[in-house]
């Protein structure tokens, strides 16, 4: 597919910025890996082969009679029995790291939290669980919590600033007083009283922070439909009979989101920021998930094993500014005043 002028020169400046353009890759590599955690750290090999025969407890879950044991409930794949009479008849291939989120490790030679090892590469935490498992999950669980709030938020905060800027007047008005109110509502503590009634989790969290964080678009989109809305081409569009929504969507939303992509990055980073905090307060997703606030928390708790908050403040860090440069390099792309060679 060719690219028009404008979104050649758009990506030329975007691929100028190499901070931005590098940064992008990174993150991207990072989220993939993160999106196959299953088969990074698992307590689960990828692939046995017992008596002639190969299994795939990764994707299908095997009962323990399947390997000559007597439960039937599923085989645990590090219990010494069943691990020898697989390799007595067989053989397992185990992931890079040979346990999940939630595996504990009751072979510790200290009391946990473990230090670094050649077992545990970052330690454990205080509960034995391996911390680079925990922080390849809880990497995919915050992005992908992250880009599903930005994304449900854009559309809403679009919609609502697009027909503000759009109808003026009235609608505006009443609509900027609402916003004015809801925005000055005291959300950390609504959300504690909420999470407090109702035990969250995953979409219970991301609705209560959708009712809020809605409004992060609703300016810049409104700005754009109000400066647009008397121009020639508009005009013209309403005196051939077209109909407000075709208006809207066909002609006036493309111009307004050259300033709403620009702000998508920092909004991602802003989504990830708060459910790590709430996970800090302990006000986030469920005990036992993978987190990188519950592991902050835990280093700020467990104080003589530094490795826990090193390793989660510099996971967030890292991550938190990859997100920052990529938002850079696309406010220089989208930026009119900036040319290429």
């Amino acid at each position: 597919m060719r690219l028009s002028p404008i979104n050649q020169r758009r990506w030329e400046n975007f691929k100028r910025n190499r901070r931005g353009f590098w940064s992008l890759w990174i993150f991207l590599f990072f989220f993939v890996l993160a999106l196959f955690a299953e088969f990074i750290a698992n307590e689960k090999p990828l692939l046995v082969s017992y008596k002639g025969e190969l299994y795939f407890p990764v994707v299908v879950p095997y009962p323990e009679t399947t390997f000559d044991g007597v439960f039937e409930t599923e085989a645990v794949y590090r219990d010494p029995f069943v691990k020898d009479e697989i390799e007595k008849h067989g053989w397992m291939l185990w992931p890079l790291v040979r346990y999940s989120y939630q595996t504990i490790n009751f072979d510790l030679p200290v009391p946990a939290p473990a230090p670094p090892s050649a077992e545990n590469w970052l330690g454990t935490d205080d509960q034995g669980r391996d911390v680079v498992a925990r922080l390849i999950y809880g990497f995919r669980i915050s992005v992908l919590f992250g880009l599903t709030l930005t994304i449900l938020s854009s559309i809403i905060g679009i919609m609502a600033g697009a027909v503000q800027g759009y109808f003026g007047g009235a609608v505006d008005l009443i609509f900027q007083r609402l916003i004015e109110i809801w925005g000055g509502l005291p959300q950390l503590y609504l959300l504690i009283i909420l999470a407090a009634i109702i035990t969250p989790n995953f979409w219970w969290l991301l609705m209560l922070m959708l009712l809020f964080s809605w409004t992060a678009l609703v300016g810049v989109v409104r700005a754009e439909f109000l400066r647009a809305r008397n121009l020639d081409y508009v005009r013209a569009a309403r005196a051939l009979g077209v109909s407000d929504r075709a208006i809207m969507w066909r002609h006036m939303l493309p111009n307004a989101m050259v300033a709403t992509l620009t702000f998508l990055p920092f909004i991602l980073s802003g989504s990830l920021t708060t459910l790590a905090s709430l996970d800090f307060l302990g006000f986030g997703l469920p005990p036992g998930s993978p987190s990188l606030g519950e592991l902050l928390q835990q280093g700020k708790t467990n104080l003589q094993a530094p490795w826990l908050g090193i390793t989660a403040f510099t996971v967030i860090a890292v991550m938190l500014s990859l997100l920052v440069f990529v938002g850079e390099a696309v406010r220089d792309a989208f930026d009119p005043r900036k040319t290429f060679r």
